[in-house]
């Protein structure tokens, strides 16, 4: 797992102790820039190239920086892709992402199912823990939910 673990001085700049994982409609952070490079690394595609997933560095706040960026399904009046960010909460990344483990299932119930280990600082105990990331995204209606599992 690439290390991104910046100095805890960063926390001050995180709010909150709960631990939620979002999916939210793109944002500042969905720049070219801010994918983290190289890109053949850390960008990947999946049902036919209709959905793309990227890593998103933001730098700062230097314990949670990063961010994954989904283009997918549906498409709008203009042909465009919806652009989703899964992200911790708020403004948090998480501290890691080990991209190249991630792994897509299909199931026709709830669609895509994309697994990831992840990296993340909790605040609580203001220490680096390690789960593994799940989100899901209906290409039909564009749904997309994300929760942390064991």
């Amino acid at each position: 797992m690439r290390t991104r673990i910046g100095s805890l001085v960063a926390t001050a700049l995180l709010s909150g102790t709960a631990v939620a994982q979002e999916v939210g409609e793109c944002d500042w952070r969905n720049t070219a820039s801010s994918i983290l490079e190289p890109w053949e690394e850390f960008t990947r595609t999946f049902a036919n190239g209709a959905v793309r997933i990227a890593v998103i560095d933001m730098v700062e706040p230097g314990v949670a920086p990063l961010h994954l960026l989904v283009l997918s399904p549906p498409y709008d009046e203009l042909n465009i892709r919806q652009c989703r960010i899964v992200t911790l909460e708020g403004t948090r990344g998480f501290a890691d992402l080990d991209f190249a483990a991630l792994d897509a299932a299909y199931d026709p119930a709830v669609g895509l199912i994309f697994t990831l280990p992840v990296r993340y600082f909790d605040i609580d105990l203001a220490d680096i823990r390690e789960t593994t990331l799940r989100f899901t995204l209906n290409q039909a209606t564009g749904q997309m939910g994300a929760q942390f599992v064991q």
